[in-house]
Formats: C-alpha cells, structure tokens, sequence
C-alpha cells in the first residue's frame, strides 16, 4: 500500500534525536546530551527560535510536553530520574527509581513513564508524586512506550530486536489484561513489526506506530486493527525512532536517526501533512 502522508518539511540533521514534541506554536526536539541539547522551532515556518539546555543531565531516552502545565518532560535513565522544564528553560528533577524509558501525559496531566527492563508503568504527578505502579503482563517483554487513553486503558509497544513477539497492545487500566493487540512474530509483511518503539494517538483513538527495522509509521484502528502504512522507508533517510503527532494542525512529527559502525551518529525530524 501507498502512503497518504506527504512531506511538508525536514528540520535540521544534527546529533541523534531523542525526542521530538509540539506544545502551542513550537515544535521542541531533544538530541544527545550536550549543550542546549532542546531546540525550540516555530510551528508555521519552522525557523529555530531558541536553545533550552536541560542542567545536571547524564542520557536521555524521550521527551513529552504538558499543555496544561506548559512543560516537557525528560527522561534520564543514568541517574534514573525525570527532568521538568519549563519554556524559559528552568529545571528540576525527581527520581523515579528505575530506568525510564518512554514517556506521555494522560487525560489528568500526570506523566506516563514505562520502564522497559522492569516492565511496569509508572504515573506521575506533575511535581513528582508517584500515584500508580503497575507491572504489564508476562507476555510484554521490553516496553517501549505506553499512552494512556482518556477511558483508563494504555496502548503499549514492545518486542526488542531479539525478543520473539514484536506487538502493539491495548491493555486493562490495571494492566492484567491485554485487550487488543496488533503484530506477532517479527517480520517485514503487513500485520508485523521489527521493534515497534513508539506511538501517538489521535483525536478519534487511532494509533500511529514506529516500526524501527523496517522503517515506517503504520496507523491503526482504535482496536488496533491495520488500516494503511501513513510513512514508508523511502521517506525517511534512516532509522525512525520517535513521533509526535499535532492533532490541531495534523502534523505528524517522526525523528529518525543514523545508526553508522555500531552507533547512533545524526539524527533529523521529517515532517508529514497526514
């Protein structure tokens, strides 16, 4: 099948990207630790406005925002903790005493932040306050990421790159129960993953997946069923590996990266009218 998403423009290559975020009329994407590692990008004419760097960092591995709170979230899995920013660029952290891996803010405003070696969903207050931890079933080995839908329930990827099921699943508020699940055994065809890392959500529930290895975006039905490939391998360059998607302007924001001699060396943002 053909992709409907069409390229509307590409942000600068730099270093490896490791998060990417709208919030009101910006665009913010987080690369490897350095300095003024947030750039903050205008939403109309992509311009870069500013540089936000994030203090007392060690590695990064996502970033989400808050328009209600108007902050970002940044996860830290060398010092197992979450960083808050404001848009002025002031900081705090807390510890969330595992490694965080992937990360979003729910209906209430508090942070989702999934847990990948552990394998458990942890929320959040907005000043650090842990409220629910929960552990995900047997079966989802390696969570990458989880979203929290407004009826309690969490969408969920998982499957790392040796591991034998590569899925999308919908899953009980309390997490015992998967509900619906899209992909198996991993592999290239239509109903399959090679590392799905990562996913955005819709006004109307449907889901947009990351599928690292065989590079695309794959949207789904809110039961997770197929419902067409929105981004193909020829129109990203390398390795996609996060998304965000802008339901007021229906702009789908998909950072992929350069993976040269066994590591991660550029990284850029492609944006797609979806």
């Amino acid at each position: 099948m053909f992709s409907e998403g069409q390229v509307v423009h590409t942000l600068p290559e730099g270093k490896p990207v490791r998060g990417v975020t709208s919030l009101g009329d910006e665009i913010y994407l987080l690369r490897l630790k350095g300095v003024d590692e947030v750039e903050v990008y205008d939403v109309i004419s992509y311009r870069l406005l500013r540089c936000l760097t994030v203090p007392n960092a060690r590695r990064f591995s996502d970033m989400t925002s808050c328009e209600h709170f108007l902050c970002l979230y940044i996860g830290d899995p060398d010092v197992k903790c979450v960083h808050r920013l404001d848009l002025q660029g002031n900081a705090r952290l807390w510890p969330v005493n595992d490694e965080p891996w992937g990360l979003s803010v729910n209906a209430d405003h508090n942070l989702i932040v999934t847990f990948d070696e552990v394998r458990k969903i942890k929320e959040f207050s907005p000043h650090g306050a842990l409220l629910h931890d929960v552990t995900l079933p047997d079966d989802v080995i390696n969570p990458w990421h989880a979203i929290q839908l407004t009826n309690g329930q969490f969408v969920v990827c998982h499957g790392g790159r040796d591991d034998p099921i590569h899925r999308v699943c919908k899953i009980r508020p309390d997490c015992r129960d998967i509900l619906h699940s899209h992909g198996g055994q991993p592999g290239s065809n239509i109903g399959q993953y090679n590392v799905p890392i990562y996913s955005a959500v819709d006004d109307n529930e449907f889901v947009f997946v990351v599928d690292v290895y065989n590079r695309r975006v794959t949207l789904l039905s809110p039961t997770l069923g197929y419902k067409r490939q929105v981004v193909s391998c020829d129109q990203v360059k390398w390795r996609p590996n996060r998304l965000c998607y802008d339901v007021q302007r229906r702009r789908l924001y998909v950072a992929n990266c350069e993976f040269k001699d066994g590591k991660y060396t550029a990284g850029r943002v492609v944006v797609f009218s979806v």
